[in-house]
């Protein structure tokens, strides 16, 4: 007898090395999710920075700069939606995958006892019914279709809830500042961006960004901390795109019309000509003409 329930012993550490190192081995696949998710992060930040550089340097537009920037942002917005849901499971499945751990060790020692003690001989055990091992919990499939307005709501606020734990994560306010411009909401989008402006305090996109935000907050009014702004951001670059933009839409807003001209062309000038940006600009510059030359009347 005592020789039986050794092997009886035999079998279930035989059974247990094979079951609890799956169930107990989850920790590090945690970690190498939690490098991965930093790493594509990374990816996304050096494409914005090599996008920016080539808008500086000439290689591309201020139209095309800002359909590819929309693009990339939009995929890291996505991909970190995703991650942020996803880094929600580890904790709960590293505790609860201990717990069919132990279980299964008591149940396989508690089944063997009892069907022996039932049966009253050794064949019962290997009559005994196996039950197939369930595959872990996967999510859906991540589909590549257009994202829904209450998936982009959801994408947004998991950057935020991020952003949370990392405040000093300039670029990720900076994402977030543009996420509640498209979504229109201009106030939450001014908060981003001062908390971006506080990080990089040199600039000129984010100060441009934020004054956009803020203007739009007001009623559409440049005038105050917003115009404060878009002359900061044209101190650091003369030849900031967005900050030509909004100068001249400040100064056309107050009737100075000719200094609203003079930012208007200094932007027609470095834009495409076959652009639709170009053919706005030479509209408002046209106006502007127009009601500087009936004012001097």
């Amino acid at each position: 007898m005592i020789l039986f329930w050794l092997i009886c012993a035999a079998f279930i550490a035989i059974a247990l090395a094979f079951v609890l190192p799956p169930l107990l081995q989850r920790a590090p696949n945690d970690a190498a999710e939690a490098g991965e998710k930093e790493a594509n992060i990374d990816v996304y930040r050096d494409q914005l920075s090599e996008l920016k550089a080539d808008l500086r340097n000439g290689i591309i537009g201020p139209e095309q700069y800002e359909q590819d920037r929309d693009g990339i942002e939009r995929r890291l917005l996505e991909d970190v939606s995703v991650r942020a849901a996803d880094s929600e499971k580890p904790a709960r499945q590293a505790a609860a995958g201990r717990g069919p751990a132990y279980a299964v060790a008591l149940g396989i020692t508690v089944i063997a006892i009892v069907l022996y003690l039932k049966v009253g001989n050794s064949a019962a055990l290997s009559g005994a019914a196996s039950v197939p091992p369930q595959a872990p919990f996967a999510g859906g499939p991540r589909g590549n279709g257009p994202m829904t307005p209450q998936a982009i709501e959801a994408n947004v606020a998991a950057l935020a809830k991020r952003l949370e734990q990392n405040p000093g994560d300039a670029e990720g306010w900076i994402m977030l500042g543009r996420s509640y411009t498209s979504l229109e909401k201009y106030g939450d989008a001014t908060n981003a961006y001062a908390k971006a402006a506080a990080l990089k305090t040199d600039d000129p996109d984010i100060l441009v960004d934020y004054a956009f935000a803020m203007a739009m907050a007001n009623g559409r009014q440049l005038q105050g901390q917003p115009l404060e702004l878009v002359k900061k951001a044209l101190q650091l670059d003369p030849q900031n795109p967005k900050a030509l933009e909004l100068a001249g839409t400040a100064e056309f807003q107050t009737k100075n019309y000719k200094q609203a001209i003079d930012y208007w062309q200094r932007l027609l000038a470095k834009t495409p000509a076959d652009s639709e940006l170009a053919g706005t600009l030479a509209q408002n510059i046209n106006e502007a003409k127009t009601l500087a030359g009936s004012s001097a009347k």
